[in-house]
């Protein structure tokens, strides 16, 4: 779909107030990007967006303002940076199979940084970074990957998501009110949006997951083969 700058979708809207996530989910969220599958699309560095290496790291290196989500030295040879969506069921995957490979041989040996951003697909994508963010930087990963784990209960009947979430954000000290206050919570909301705007203007992201290797772009549902190749020529070079 379209990533132009629009108004929320009526559709949308109807959805947010059909579930209960009313407040600032509702304005400035733009057209959903798409869903990528399997990694069969790779492009050079800088593709898509700034016109140099030079650009490209420098837009890379930026964080949003609540900051970056890093797991990893930062020492380490190899930078990963991964935008996903909550719903995006290509994103779930990979956190389910890949990302637990990746931080035992990678990250927790301190050969990779990982930093996750934020790509939000739809208001209920966003209301899930939303929790995440709530929840703490100490707790965010284990929020964003329950959510993922339990996408299938949540994510795939939209107008009914608040329920659901409600019970999985209970599991990480929620309660009613600190719930909704979070997702009443505009500056969360417009943290998320800097950080998918700029991946699409400055970037060139259009789906997810897209990946991010020392400055190459990956898209898709990367299987740890896949990523090793990336990432061993560093190791060997280091």
């Amino acid at each position: 779909m379209s990533l132009s700058r629009r108004n929320v979708l009526m559709a949308g809207a109807a959805m947010l107030v059909a579930a209960g996530l009313s407040g600032p989910l509702l304005p400035r969220l733009i057209r959903p990007a798409h869903a990528q599958g399997n990694a069969t699309n790779q492009t050079a560095p800088g593709a898509g967006g700034p016109a140099n290496e030079g650009d490209l790291q420098a837009e890379l290196a930026q964080p949003g303002p609540d900051g970056d989500v890093a797991l990893g030295s930062d020492k380490a040879p190899v930078t990963i940076i991964e935008y996903a969506s909550m719903t995006c069921p290509h994103c779930a995957h990979f956190s389910e199979t890949t990302f637990p490979e990746l931080k035992k041989r990678y990250i927790d040996t301190g050969k990779v940084r990982f930093i996750f951003r934020e790509f939000p697909f739809d208001p209920v994508a966003a209301a899930g970074f939303m929790l995440a963010r709530c929840a703490g930087k100490d707790r965010y990963m284990a929020v964003v990957e329950t959510l993922f784990a339990k996408q299938e209960q949540w994510a795939l009947d939209k107008a009914h998501a608040r329920e659901p979430l409600q019970n999985i954000a209970r599991q990480f000290g929620f309660t009613d009110e600190t719930f909704k206050a979070c997702l009443t919570n505009q500056k969360v909301l417009d943290d998320i949006e800097v950080v998918r705007n700029r991946a699409v203007q400055k970037l060139g992201v259009n789906s997810t997951p897209t990946f991010f290797v020392n400055g190459k772009k990956l898209t898709g549902d990367m299987p740890i083969d896949l990523l090793a190749k990336e990432i061993d020529p560093y190791l060997k070079a280091g």
